[in-house]
């Protein structure tokens, strides 16, 4: 029996490409790094508004909706006059988490607030979950630890954050305390859905190399139900959180 071998087609339609980000998009993500890159502090001079168009060869409504977007998110702030310009409004938070700079947009409480309520309960689940843990939860941890690693190596910092995060989620569940878990869960929604950049510090991959091996050591203790291990790894884990700004 002969077969005829044709083109297929697919009766679905295309997926829709991705938008490509306006010029005036693009000016305003700049001039944010530039502003998260310098550590710039409320009142810091960007620039005049002519010195930017020139810089970035764009024209000036191009500019006015550049500056719009950042007014919008209260980065900058556009003074008149003779000793006017452009200039830092309101510098988002920056945290500092081992080997990755942080910074947030939007949130009304400090994020080393967050932070420093999620260590304590990140101090807290372990033990119960060396208990309670199943063969599922260890795996959660496992899968989440994977995705760590191939973050770290493509270098994408926010990848790496969100597997941390899913990664003590699954040490949280696995604790079985639901009240707990409930806060957890909250604390940890509201650092993930307010993180407006972050970076990998560069030519630091020892802190990057150091912080999984301690969530090696850490899922380890777990499952092996290691004390003496867990402790050691959890004095070494709360090491790595630092107040930037």
């Amino acid at each position: 029996m002969c077969r005829k071998i044709g083109v297929v087609t697919s009766t679905e339609p295309a997926a829709e490409p991705a938008p490509r980000a306006s010029r005036a998009q693009q000016v305003a993500a700049e001039l944010e790094a530039q502003i998260l890159a310098d550590r710039a502090s409320t009142g810091d001079r960007v620039g005049l508004r002519t010195e930017l168009i020139a810089r970035f060869a764009v024209s000036p409504s191009v500019m006015n909706e550049a500056l719009r977007i950042l007014r919008e998110r209260n980065l900058v702030e556009v003074k008149p006059g003779p000793n006017g310009g452009v200039f830092v409004a309101n510098p988002p938070p920056q945290v500092r988490l081992g080997a990755i700079d942080v910074w947030y947009q939007g949130l009304t409480v400090d994020p080393v607030q967050l932070f420093e309520a999620r260590q304590y309960l990140d101090a807290l689940f372990p033990t119960a979950a060396m208990q309670r843990a199943n063969p599922d939860d260890i795996r959660a941890m496992e899968w989440a630890l994977d995705d760590m690693r191939a973050a770290s190596g493509r270098d994408d910092a926010r990848a790496f954050l969100d597997a941390n995060m899913r990664m003590h989620l699954a040490i949280a569940r696995a604790s079985r305390i639901e009240v707990l878990v409930g806060m957890y869960q909250t604390i940890v929604t509201m650092l993930t859905a307010t993180i407006s950049r972050a970076r990998f510090i560069e030519g630091l991959t020892g802190p990057r190399a150091h912080n999984l091996e301690v969530h090696a050591n850490l899922i380890a203790a777990i499952r092996d139900q290691d004390t003496v291990l867990l402790e050691k790894t959890l004095a070494q884990h709360n090491e790595d959180m630092v107040r930037v700004r």
